[in-house]
């Protein structure tokens, strides 16, 4: 039988948001997926944009191939967001990394948690 584990993201520090730093691949690391094949990391991720103006946020998921590895490419988050869901479940595991740049050096900041699947 699984169990599950609520965790934070590993990019996060005490569970507060993330700042997306990077301007371009590779980005600001959000999440270091499980180790292993047989253990899962589901994670919930929410955008908010801090800045009056729009700005766009891309995604890497395991990997920095676009378009491949790209979760969101480009995605616009309006200016002064709440809070928007942008991966919504998703799973990862064997180490791979969850990275995250946008058009505008710390306009977007990333919070959310990781389920973590045992077994």
């Amino acid at each position: 039988m699984a169990t599950f584990s609520r965790q934070l993201l590993s990019g996060s520090t005490n569970g507060r948001e993330i700042p997306v730093a990077a301007t371009a691949t590779p980005g600001t690391a959000i999440h270091t997926a499980v180790t292993g094949t047989t253990n899962f990391d589901e994670l919930y991720i929410w955008a908010s944009n801090v800045t009056a103006t729009a700005a766009t946020l891309t995604i890497e998921w395991g990997g920095v191939t676009d378009p491949g590895d790209h979760i969101t490419k480009a995605y616009s988050i309006p200016a002064n967001s709440p809070p928007i869901p942008i991966v919504t479940g998703q799973v990862l595991n064997n180490g791979l990394l969850v990275k995250a740049f946008s058009g505008t050096a710390s306009a977007i900041n990333l919070g959310g948690y990781v389920n973590r699947i045992n077994g």
